[in-house]
């Protein structure tokens, strides 16, 4: 088995962000109402074909425990009428918030959603009341212009590891 490097960013300050702007084809919605089955198909959706595996197993309670979570919150990308992509954030202790869960689908790759769509989680965890700093982790299972995605939107590598 390869080396997998996991790559940790964050931004501390709002005025780091060097956004992109919205493309005319796509739109995001933030889930109001919790219902953990579409949470769960969100990350196999968008997760297979990186390797998501941490919560495949999880029960059906165990899901629901996770999208109910009143620090977590959904959002998800449409395009044509269609899911895009979608992310998660979620709030930690002392105004800190992760971009859990960020991706697009397979078809949507490429088509210069992913700039955009991160900088509509970056501004919604900001606006996240009381935000101090916002991460990030993405690895080198992971599209091969995630790290430049994230690094050109204004996040800082603050440490890596490989296994």
């Amino acid at each position: 088995m390869s080396e997998i490097t996991t790559y940790y960013l964050e931004m501390k300050n709002v005025a780091q962000l060097n956004g992109k702007d919205q493309p005319d084809q796509l739109s995001v919605v933030e889930v109001e109402n919790d219902q953990f089955e579409l949470n769960r198909f969100l990350y196999q959706l968008v997760g297979a074909q990186w390797q998501w595996t941490d919560k495949l197993a999880l029960s059906d309670d165990a899901w629901k425990h996770y999208a109910e979570d009143k620090n977590l919150r959904t959002w998800v990308a449409y395009s044509q009428g269609a899911i895009a992509g979608y992310y998660e954030l979620s709030k930690q202790d002392n105004g800190v918030v992760e971009i859990a869960y960020f991706g697009l689908t397979p078809q949507c790759i490429g088509r210069g959603f992913g700039g955009y769509l991160l900088t509509h989680a970056i501004n919604s965890a900001w606006g996240w009341g009381g935000t101090e700093r916002v991460w990030v982790h993405t690895c080198s299972l992971d599209h091969k212009s995630a790290l430049a995605n994230y690094t050109a939107r204004g996040f800082e590598i603050y440490k890596t590891e490989t296994e």
